[in-house]
């Protein structure tokens, strides 16, 4: 399990001394047991029976989204920073951010979105840049956690604008 791998990697940080990647990891740590407690919230309020405690725990797609979760942030911080010029801050958050993305599978390249998007437009049939929604949710859904959505919706942009 992708927690348990976390885990054991921030025992490691801190024999190595590591104290970026110690930090980082302890951060995504925290992230996923929060997220944990609101599954569990989730499931009380529901009414579902069993064992809160297997219930609650974060299927590894669920710790990748939050991992996900937690490189945009820093990639949103990181584009703060630049236009405040701070560059020691923004060098931080990159750093974190490569911690964090080392976790994630390789994204998909430009042809393979590419040929995605295509697939969803052919498959929707006559749509223009007003149906750019309809043709980006369905393109999200392909491509879930392989690409990033500002690449995914520069591609959409670019085939409905020349559709």
């Amino acid at each position: 399990m992708l927690k348990k791998t976390i885990e054991d990697e921030i025992k490691q940080a801190m024999k190595a001394k590591e104290e970026v990647r110690l930090g980082t990891l302890r951060m995504l740590i925290s992230s996923v047991r929060n997220r944990e407690i609101e599954k569990r919230a989730k499931l009380v309020k529901s009414g579902a029976e069993g064992d809160m405690d297997v219930l609650g725990r974060l299927t590894d797609d669920e710790v990748l989204d939050t991992i996900r979760s937690e490189v945009k942030k820093r990639k949103d911080a990181i584009a703060e920073y630049g236009k405040a010029n701070r560059p020691e801050l923004a060098e931080k958050e990159s750093r974190e951010s490569a911690i964090l993305q080392a976790y994630l599978p390789a994204e998909l390249g430009d042809e393979e979105i590419e040929r995605t998007v295509q697939e969803v437009i052919l498959a929707l049939g006559d749509v223009t840049i007003k149906d750019f929604g309809r043709v980006m949710g369905e393109a999200m859904k392909r491509l879930k956690g392989r690409a990033g959505g500002d690449r995914i919706g520069a591609m959409v942009k670019k085939h409905l604008e020349h559709a």
